[in-house]
């Protein structure tokens, strides 16, 4: 378990430092307090200003924890759907360790503003709109979402610079517009009486937004996860288009 903790402390770039640094080292440690695995010293971390997928992972854990206190519970079924995520980046024994990671997270108190301050200033849009369609499908992992979840998710939207079109475009992508939950054209972030055209420039612009290979730094995993969010845009889409027969 070991393994993955030492992974990220030895890649971290910027997320060592600010409000994220303070409360991963404090998880860190505490982990290591409890067993006979060698502490983590200064040259442990690598100072630079560089995004990695460390970062990433790091930021996903702070958010997580915060999404998850939100509602003053925290369900299995959001536990398994993030350890399922953390499965496909990282492998069954890595997700584990994250999971241990997570436990002493949520016991801290996380400034969420400054947290997503410190994330705006340092991942760009694309790796954004990725940790925010991610969040959404944990408070929607339940099946219902409680009015402090749905809170917390749009404070943190707003916190990330994250536009309130892109913010309900990637929480219709949750409901399955095949038996007509949701309207297709809430994902196009577009009006019903849009022209055609209309229609596909949105649809050419949100491609290009969503296009996997925009995450292409943030791993294999975060590609495949922005290529089922891509195939939902393009869901939306063509519905939109056999029913106007354009």
């Amino acid at each position: 378990m070991f393994g993955f903790r030492k992974w990220i402390a030895g890649t971290l770039g910027w997320a060592v430092l600010g409000p994220i640094g303070g409360i991963i080292g404090f998880a860190i440690g505490a982990i290591l307090d409890h067993e006979s695995q060698p502490k983590l010293t200064a040259s442990d971390f690598r100072h630079k200003l560089e995004t990695t997928p460390a970062d990433y992972a790091v930021s996903m854990l702070v958010l997580v924890a915060a999404l998850l206190k939100a509602d003053g519970k925290i369900v299995r079924t959001e536990l398994d759907y993030v350890k399922k995520v953390f499965v496909d980046k990282f492998g069954e024994e890595s997700a584990s360790d994250a999971l241990l990671l997570l436990r002493d997270i949520v016991k801290q108190n996380i400034p969420v503003y400054d947290v997503c301050n410190q994330i705006q200033q340092n991942l760009d849009y694309h790796a954004r709109l990725q940790l925010v369609h991610f969040l959404i499908g944990i408070a929607k992992a339940d099946g219902e979402l409680h009015p402090a979840e749905i809170q917390m998710l749009e404070f943190i939207y707003q916190a990330l610079g994250i536009s309130e079109k892109d913010y309900h475009s990637l929480y219709s992508m949750y409901t399955n517009i095949k038996e007509n939950k949701i309207s297709p054209y809430t994902i196009l972030e577009v009006s019903q009486d849009a022209t055609n055209e209309e229609i596909k420039k949105a649809y050419y612009r949100l491609a290009k937004l969503y296009h996997p290979d925009k995450v292409a730094h943030l791993g294999g995993s975060e590609q495949h996860a922005a290529k089922e969010k891509f195939q939902k845009l393009a869901d939306a889409y063509e519905q939109i288009r056999k029913e106007r027969g354009f």
